[in-house]
């Protein structure tokens, strides 16, 4: 199973643009809120997971 971490770079409307912050990719990555924590904020770093989005503590 995959593990990717993001950070909320943007949030328009319902939608998100996640950064991918380990290593791989740099592209954007939009992602309906739907399908976020819905206590998300720019700059919210995310654990994507058995395909569910969690906020990552530090």
């Amino acid at each position: 199973m995959f593990t990717f971490r993001y950070q909320v770079e943007s949030i328009d409307g319902d939608y998100a643009n996640l950064r991918r912050i380990d290593g791989e990719d740099e592209d954007l990555k939009l992602v309906a809120r739907a399908l976020l924590p819905p206590e998300i904020r720019e700059g919210t770093k995310l654990l994507y997971e058995m395909m569910q989005y969690s906020i990552l503590e530090e």
